[in-house]
């Protein structure tokens, strides 16, 4: 074959091949058989092998190419990507379609409901019909960069199909990555073989996989996507979101099948229904319906809140339940010494993911509920995430076990507990193995230390193996300790250490936020950092002292005494500085201060700085950050997706900032 064939042959396999993935993904209507697919795929493979000068960077063949990335870039969406209001009261979703017919002065409008999918969102960039690039949602205004790893995903087209007509310029597409129910099972099975921890639901698996700094691990997971808006276009001239499905599945985008239109409440109830019961049977995870209005012109006249569309709403499905029996009720310690009784139980699946354990919460539910060993209960996922049993189901003539009592003495040191109120505690802090390992993945966490790589697993690794029997010992960790240990490789070793040696000289509020002490949150951490400077003297300050602090009482007060008056700590603290030495930290003197007395809010997202940070500039101005808004908020900042906070704002008429007006405020006050 001539080098001028195999260019025609080439450009009509390429035809031929994107043609039959259109008609498989886009239409689900395959007129090939998957071996005859293979058999066109792999003859452009060898012919691309034989002439690589003619291959084309959107060639069906290359949609896994380069090297792992060492971060992702972060990318502003074209549009913001927001977020849905939800509920699943229907007396919510009736409001809600009042309030959208009464703003438009009509008595009848036009739905288009749809399944809510529970994936990862993406956006897609097409620019003159080539796909350009890729996001994750992120804060809906910037996302990460994860167009490699798109490339790999068959279902999304590298170049639009073009039927009629000119392509857009810029498309901008949002959709949902997904994994199917059947794939997911697979993926864990071959983990599962490969000595590997499974994912726990499909949701989790999808957007594992879209963040992977490897296309080539992206390309191994079976992922789809599933297009459902529009964010951008040029040149498209479309008038609802029927004609934006039908537009988007004509240019080789898949779109659900399963989307229908709706001219009243009951059939959107009577589709919510359908597909409630039908939830199980499904391919993909769907946790509700999207209820979203079909003209585009109607949408522009009602117009965005801060982080919804008010022209499309969620009804959400009920909480997955499972009927189960307990095994066995268990005692779990916790980070603060808290005793917790667990139900230990026959595996079942609620929701794709497989549930064994559920929590009591503390002695006084265990026996409101009255929930013992072999006893058959219902068992929901919170949220469709977090396990615990909803009630105790009655079996008459059934002989019972004996009612649960909490264990005297801690199941993971032996030291004698101790209630408080409906509690079971542990008196022994840091000498208690399970504390031990809850503080070693606090200390390390994102508002303490930040130490990268100490997570849950690895803390409880490291006090499992006798590596760190104390904190301070975290400090003398080396690689080679590490190397044992399951899922370390020298890379890893070598970055957890290095990690650990960066977290050695931490600012003061970062470091007595770590230690846990009880009452100690990072506001609380930032204020006393501000007020004593140094830890020691806030390590000496007395019962008297320690309340001269803005925002500490009588009871934080005595906590925190308590705290550096056990000889135990004092012990702990004393070697932990040998190793860890916090940064002093000097504020201005309170007259000094230009904020004084002024109470901010901050609600949403914000893109210079995290909120925490936000927060200490403007308490380290004299300002106190609080949680709500009343009428005695003198600021409320508004960053991204700003929710109920920002409209009791607007109603009560209070100063509301934006990020860039924020940033001005603060470049003013703090000269």
């Amino acid at each position: 074959m001539t080098r001028d064939q195999a260019a025609e042959r080439i450009r009509d396999l390429t035809r031929e091949i994107r043609h039959h993935d259109y008609l498989y993904y886009a239409k689900d209507a395959p007129e090939i058989s998957d071996e005859a697919y293979d058999r066109l795929f792999q003859e452009l493979k060898k012919l691309e092998a034989e002439h690589p000068e003619l291959v084309d960077p959107d060639s069906p063949t290359q949609r896994v190419a380069g090297l792992p990335l060492s971060a992702f870039a972060q990318i502003e969406h074209t549009a913001p990507m927001l977020s849905l209001d939800s509920s699943q009261d229907e007396a919510l979703l009736r409001r809600f379609d009042e309030r959208l017919r009464k703003a438009l002065g009509t008595e009848r409008v036009r739905y288009v409901v749809e399944p809510k999918l529970d994936g990862a969102s993406i956006e897609l960039v097409y620019e003159h019909g080539q796909l350009a690039r890729a996001a994750t949602r992120g804060n809906g205004r910037i996302g990460e960069g994860v167009t490699a790893n798109v490339r790999t995903i068959a279902s999304v087209p590298l170049r639009l199909r073009q039927e009629q007509g000119l392509l857009p310029g810029l498309l901008a597409v949002r959709g949902e990555v997904i994994m199917a129910a059947s794939s997911f099972e697979a993926l864990n099975e071959r983990l599962l073989a490969e000595g590997k921890t499974p994912f726990a639901n499909p949701r989790n698996a999808a957007a594992g996989a879209l963040r992977q700094l490897d296309p080539r691990i992206t390309a191994s997971r079976p992922l789809e996507v599933y297009c459902y808006d529009i964010l951008a276009a040029e040149g498209v001239a479309v008038e609802s979101q029927w004609q934006v499905l039908e537009a988007l599945a004509g240019w080789g985008l898949r779109v659900s099948q399963m989307i229908r239109r709706a001219d009243d409440v009951e059939e959107i109830l009577a589709f919510h229904r359908d597909l409630e019961a039908r939830r199980d049977d499904l391919e993909f995870e769907i946790d509700g319906i999207v209820i979203k209005l079909d003209d585009l012109a109607a949408r522009e006249e009602l117009g965005l809140t801060s982080h919804h569309p008010r022209w499309a709403y969620a009804h959400k499905f009920p909480p997955r339940k499972e009927v189960t029996r307990v095994l066995k009720v268990v005692a779990s310690v916790g980070r603060t010494g808290v005793v917790t009784p667990v139900a230990l139980m026959n595996p079942v699946e609620i929701g794709g993911v497989t549930v064994s354990r559920a929590t009591l919460h503390n002695r006084e539910e265990v026996a409101r509920k009255d929930i013992r060993e072999g006893d058959k209960v219902r068992v929901q996922r919170a949220g469709d995430v977090i396990p615990q049993v909803v009630e105790r189901i009655e079996e008459p003539g059934r002989e019972r076990g004996p009612a649960f009592r909490m264990p005297t003495e801690c199941p993971s040191c032996g030291a004698e507990l101790f209630e408080r109120g409906p509690f079971t505690v542990c008196p022994n802090g840091f000498d208690c193995p399970a504390q031990l390992a809850g503080r070693l993945i606090h200390f390390g966490s994102r508002n303490a230390l930040d130490i990268e790589g100490l997570g849950d697993e690895t803390a409880k690794q490291l006090v499992e193996a006798g590596l760190v029997r104390h904190l301070p010992e975290l400090f003398d960790l080396t690689a080679d300790q590490l190397l044992p240990l399951e899922g370390f490789a020298e890379k890893s070793a070598t970055n957890l250490v290095a990690a650990i040696e960066k977290a050695a000289t931490p600012p003061l509020s970062r470091f007595l936020f770590a230690l846990g002490i009880p009452e100690v949150g990072a506001t609380v951490a930032r204020q006393l950092a501000r007020h004593f400077g140094s830890f020691e003297r806030l390590r000496r300050a007395s019962f008297e002292e320690l309340q001269r602090v803005e925002g500490i009482g009588p009871r934080m007060a005595e906590e925190i005494t308590g705290f550096f008056a056990d000889e135990r700590n004092a012990r702990l603290l004393d070697a932990l500085l040998e190793r860890c030495r916090p940064q002093e930290e000097e504020a201005a003197a309170p007259a000094a201060t230009p904020l004084a007395g002024l109470k901010f809010v901050f609600t949403g997202g914000l893109e210079s700085m995290s909120r925490d940070d936000a927060k200490a500039r403007v308490e380290a101005l004299g300002a106190k950050a609080v949680g709500s808004v009343s009428k005695a908020t003198d600021y409320v900042v508004a960053g991204s997706e700003a929710g109920s906070k920002l409209e009791k704002a607007q109603e009560l008429g209070l100063k509301v900032l934006s990020e860039e007006e924020f940033l001005a405020f603060l470049a003013e006050h703090e000269t």
